[in-house]
């Protein structure tokens, strides 16, 4: 069942997309963690690994968060954005020089766009809710000076 259709409280159209992206890079990153342990080579370099399970558990977290309503899930999602763009990055480093020589890699190209998707979900939900927090507290502050 996709969070789309679970009726969530609080919880409009935009953030569930963004959940969704959040649980299926979740998914990809731990999936493609295994498919890089059996492929061997440059897909079982530290930093390749130590980056897909880190970009796997911080879209877990953030999804949490939103699911939530955490007012710090604009933080999550900041960095969760970061670490899904440099995750999809990485997929150049890793996979490229051999897609050359040996046509694609569907693994890891799926993983990549995954984690491009969720890295923009995250940042415009990320700026979406700085922008209403910023918003709310210039209220606050105009309802403030005029009760002064």
């Amino acid at each position: 069942m996709t969070v789309q259709q679970l009726t969530l409280n609080q919880v409009n159209q935009g953030m569930q997309e963004c959940i969704q992206n959040c649980l299926d890079c979740h998914s990809i990153c731990l999936n493609t963690v295994t498919y890089c342990l059996q492929k061997g080579g440059n897909h079982v370099e530290q930093s390749h690994i130590r980056l897909l399970l880190d970009c796997a558990e911080i879209c877990q977290t953030s999804a949490n968060f939103m699911l939530r309503t955490s007012q710090l899930h604009p933080r999550t999602c900041e960095v969760c954005a970061e670490v899904c763009e440099r995750c999809a990055e990485n997929y150049v480093r890793v996979a490229a020089p051999k897609e050359l020589r040996m046509g694609d890699d569907a693994q890891m190209k799926a993983c990549a766009d995954m984690c491009r998707r969720c890295a923009e979900s995250c940042r415009q939900m990320s700026n979406v809710a700085i922008e209403t927090h910023a918003e709310a507290r210039l209220k606050t502050d105009l309802n403030q000076d005029l009760l002064i």
